[in-house]
């Protein structure tokens, strides 16, 4: 991918709205980590808490990267940032997994942060490497992009949210974009998306626009579901 040309900013707006997205539930650990350590060491877990976290994703990332140039992960790859496109919209993001965070001290919390970013972090790490197509600079500046929206914290993350709700579905539907550009990619699916003809161009376009619409409709569906049974559940509680 040639460096700041269009395709290459296109990719770069889709990591940042992916990272913007995904970020929110490593932040909420970092906090919640290291919420019970007395105030002077509160700071200090965030800051090499975080710092560890992102060589764990960086090494992540670059290894995620080069395993999509084996023939068939990009495929694979692209399958299941499709299924996590669909999980953003279906889950209600309740605080419970969050608050069963447990913490033993400073290394407690260092602990709990890398290995709580490393298991989080996968969708981040697949939504970015999708998204950068191999293009190692662009993989560099999402991790850079990444380390002050997790430092700054799930507050102001969470607010944005709440506040503007479609951010949710703008991610969801840019991951599914980023699956779709990942299938159509896929080295052993060259002569179905990129024999160069008409009918190959519509094929590819026409799988992007069914999966973003297929993630946007039975995810929201999904999510609509859910929260009327929850209503109804609290309801019949009261």
């Amino acid at each position: 991918m040639e460096l700041f040309s269009a395709p290459w900013w296109s990719a770069l707006v889709a990591i940042i709205i992916i990272d913007l997205v995904l970020a929110g539930d490593n932040a909420i650990v970092i906090a919640l980590a290291a919420r019970k350590l007395p105030p002077q060491l509160q700071r200090k877990a965030i800051v090499w808490g975080t710092v560890g976290a992102i060589v764990v994703r960086s090494a992540m990332t670059l290894v995620v990267v080069w395993l999509l140039k084996i023939p068939g992960l990009m495929l694979i790859g692209g399958l299941a940032l499709v299924w996590i496109a669909y999980k953003l919209l279906v889950d209600t993001g309740g605080e419970d997994d969050h608050d069963s965070v447990q913490v033993n001290g400073f290394w407690g919390a260092m602990k709990t942060i890398i290995i709580a970013d490393a298991v989080m972090g996968i969708d981040n790490v697949l939504g970015v490497a999708g998204a950068a197509q191999g293009s190692f600079d662009l993989v560099v500046i999402g991790l850079l992009i990444s380390i002050p929206i997790v430092v700054l914290g799930s507050t102001i993350i969470l607010k944005l949210v709440e506040r503007f709700p479609i951010i949710i579905s703008l991610g969801a539907a840019v991951l599914a974009f980023t699956a779709a550009k990942m299938i159509v990619n896929e080295k052993l699916l060259s002569d179905i998306f990129k024999a160069g003809t008409n009918t190959s161009v519509m094929l590819s376009w026409g799988l992007t626009a069914i999966v973003i619409a297929g993630v946007l409709y039975f995810g929201n569906q999904k999510a609509r579901k859910a929260k009327a049974a929850a209503a109804s559940a609290n309801a019949a509680d009261s």
